[in-house]
Order: C-alpha cells, then sequence, then structure tokens
C-alpha cells in the first residue's frame, strides 16, 4: 500500500509545517555578530605576521580586551592554555603595538594583534578536529541500519500467519531502544555515576562518546553473528527463494537495540559536546560538525561498500554483498566494520585524553582593567 504510506508521509509533513509556522513568532531571534571565517583566519594571518617573534615571553605580554570591549556580545573570555604555541604569536604585544597604544592609536588591526580568547577560539577548533574525525566512522556503523540491516532482514523469514513484516519497519526498535536508554541513562545510570564520582555532572560526553563506539561494536559483532547462524538456515534447495532464510527477522532486535543505545551516547553526547565548546563566535560551527559527520559517515560507506566488493568480486567470486546475500558473506563485512571501529575506539581514546577542555575567565571588567597596565614592559625584553 504504497500510495497509503506516501500520503500519510505528505499529512505529517504538512502537519510539521503548520506547527513550525505558529511557534516561528515566539521563537527568540540573535542577531549574528562577527565574522567566524575572519576572526579564525585573523589569528592565522597574525601568527604569521609575527613568525619571528619570540613565544616564551611569558601571557603578560598576551593581548586581551576588557569585558565592555568585547568583539561579540556576551563572548567569555577563555584563559590561555598550552599547546599551539605558535598561534599565540597573534596575541603577542610587541614594540609596534605598545607605540600604537602610547600614540593613543585608535582602532587596533585586527590582523596583527588578536585577543587571547580569540587565539584559544582557534586552538579549541584545532583540538576538535581529531575527535570530530573519530566520529565520522560511527556515522558509517548506523548508516547500516538504513541500508544492510534492511536487505538482511529482508532475507530473513518475514512472515506470522498471513502477515508479511516489512523488514525495514524493524527501525522502530531503535526508535524503542533510543527513548529507553535516554530514560536509564538520565534517571539511573548517570545519578549512580555522579555518586561514585562525587561529580554531580556524571559522566562526561568524552567519556559518554567512548561508551558509544563501544556498544556500535557490539551491534556489529551481533549483526555478523546472526549472518553466520541466517546462512546455516538457509534453505539449500531453494537459496535464490525470497525469504530463503528460516530464522526469524526478530533476531534482529538485539542489533537494532545496541544501535539505539550507541545514539543515545553518541549523538547525544556529540551534540552536547561540540555545542558546549565551540566559543561564542562560533556555535553554529559545533553543530554543523554534528551533522557533517553523519553526512560523511553516508558517503565513507558508500565508499566502504565499493571497495569492499570490488576487492571481493576477483576470480569470479560473488563477493561479500551479491545480490544474492545467500551466496556472499556479509557477515565478513559487519565483523570488518566491528574492526575498523575498534582501531577508531583506540584512536579515539588518545585523542580524548589529548584534549584540554576549555576554561573560561570569570573576573571582572575592572580586573581587566589593572591588568592592562601590566602590558607595559621594556622593548629589549620584546625585541627579535
Amino acid at each position: 500500500m504504497w500510495t497509503l504510506g506516501f500520503w500519510a508521509s505528505a499529512g505529517s509533513a504538512f502537519l510539521a509545517l503548520v506547527l513550525f509556522l505558529i511557534g516561528t513568532p515566539r521563537y527568540r531571534h540573535f542577531k549574528p555578530k562577527g565574522n567566524p571565517l575572519s576572526r579564525f583566519y585573523q589569528v592565522l594571518v597574525a601568527a604569521m605576521r609575527k613568525w619571528k617573534v619570540q613565544t616564551t615571553l611569558g601571557e603578560d605580554h598576551l593581548f586581551e580586551m576588557d569585558k565592555n570591549e568585547a568583539a561579540i556580545k556576551g563572548d567569555r573570555r577563555i584563559l590561555h592554555t598550552e599547546g599551539f604555541g605558535f598561534l599565540d604569536r597573534a596575541a603577542i604585544m610587541t614594540p609596534k603595538d605598545y607605540a600604537n597604544e602610547e600614540k593613543n592609536v585608535e582602532g587596533r588591526n585586527p590582523w596583527r594583534l588578536c585577543t587571547i580568547t580569540q587565539v584559544e577560539e582557534v586552538k579549541c577548533i584545532l583540538r576538535l578536529l581529531p575527535i570530530w574525525l573519530c566520529t565520522i566512522l560511527y556515522s558509517v556503523v548506523f548508516t547500516q541500519m538504513a541500508s544492510l540491516f534492511v536487505e538482511q532482514g529482508d532475507a530473513m523469514k518475514t512472515k506470522i500467519s498471513n502477515f508479511d513484516i516489512p523488514a525495514a519497519s524493524m527501525s522502530s526498535f531503535d526508535i524503542l531502544s533510543v527513548a529507553t536508554f535516554i530514560f536509564i541513562y538520565r534517571r539511573i545510570l548517570d545519578p549512580i555515576v555522579a555518586r561514585i564520582k562525587t561529580d554531580p555532572k556524571g559522566l562526561t560526553e568524552l567519556q559518554r562518546m567512548g561508551i558509544g563506539l563501544v556498544i556500535a561494536i557490539l551491534a556489529m559483532v551481533a549483526s555478523g553473528v546472526l549472518e553466520v547462524f541466517r546462512l546455516k538456515y538457509v534453505n539449500k534447495d531453494c537459496p535464490n527463494c525470497d525469504h530463503a532464510s528460516s530464522l526469524s527477522i526478530f533476531w534482529q532486535i538485539p542489533q537494532y537495540m545496541l544501535i539505539g543505545a550507541s545514539e543515545v551516547f553518541m549523538y547525544v553526547g556529540q551534540l552536547e559536546f561540540f555545542n558546549a565548546q565551540a566559543p561564542v563566535g562560533l556555535k553554529s560551527f559545533g553543530s554543523a560538525l554534528c551533522m557533517t559527520s553523519i553526512s560523511l559517515g553516508n558517503y565513507v560507506s558508500s565508499l566502504l561498500v565499493t571497495m569492499v566488493m570490488k576487492i571481493s568480486t576477483k576470480d569470479n567470486m560473488p563477493g561479500w554483498i551479491p545480490g544474492n546475500l545467500n551466496k556472499g558473506h556479509l557477515d565478513l563485512f559487519f565483523f570488518l566494520l566491528a574492526a575498523l571501529t575498534t582501531a577508531d575506539l583506540v584512536i579515539y581514546i588518545i585523542c580524548a585524553k589529548w584534549y584540554k577542555y576549555m576554561k573560561f575567565d570569570g573576573r571582572s571588567s575592572g580586573e581587566y582593567d589593572s591588568n592592562k597596565k601590566n602590558f607595559q614592559a621594556s622593548e629589549a625584553e620584546l625585541r627579535v
């Protein structure tokens, strides 16, 4: 009943549009200020222009504006951190910068002198990228739920009495799993961890994302094991028949449930992590990273399937993922994904330990005004 399905989808979309239009006037709109790309490139250009300047002069020689002069309203100052020392040059006050300050030259050239906060924003982006790269492979695993899981389910026994269960409808167990594990995490697991760690926050975002990768590995192993058993129950007399395996499609429930559980830890943690760690001036960048990892996961999945089929179809072999799964080895593809995700988990743990969380400064503007006086230094200290 395809027609009924399309009409139901059209009705749902229309209802969503009506609700969207009703809610739009109530939404709080914030006018965008500043260009995040220019803020990023200003640090790179300023650092390159001062590539001969010493970076061992200490934080007293790093420039920061007072609270009332913040480039973006509501922007919180980020404390200086170690690492990526070459970017610190962009915030170092050179003799020329001091001379301009003494002459009361109006306006600061942001392409020559940047604030500590602006430099730390760029550092934050550079630290986020390795974490982001590790999340792409998880999206490859997640993509299988809408592709190879359906193919696998369609090759299993889908009939209960006279009713034929659509293989794609098994994704409803993923939705059920997400709803269940969100409740379990928020109401049971998180409070227990908070008590053990004596930290009201419980698990950090990075820890939750790591747990999501572990569960994703288990989902791929479960899918591979199920495929091994499915092939054992294939009707030898008619291997090309539809639903040739006598194994029930409901054996897929564990892998769908595991994918749903991994979503709760990975995607929810990922969204919270990128939004929390992205600076005020680059908030949209954090959300964009989440969406980009999902989209790239789909492309990488297609690329991986193409490569596997090209390699596995040599010497007139049907390959791992042929049109008729009963002649292939879909289990090996699932185990391959489990192995790749395991390697990705190891790299992720290394990147997570290396990552440094942003530290915001809660000092008042008066304290910054007094600190600005400490920027005075002799030319001998700053001379190259």
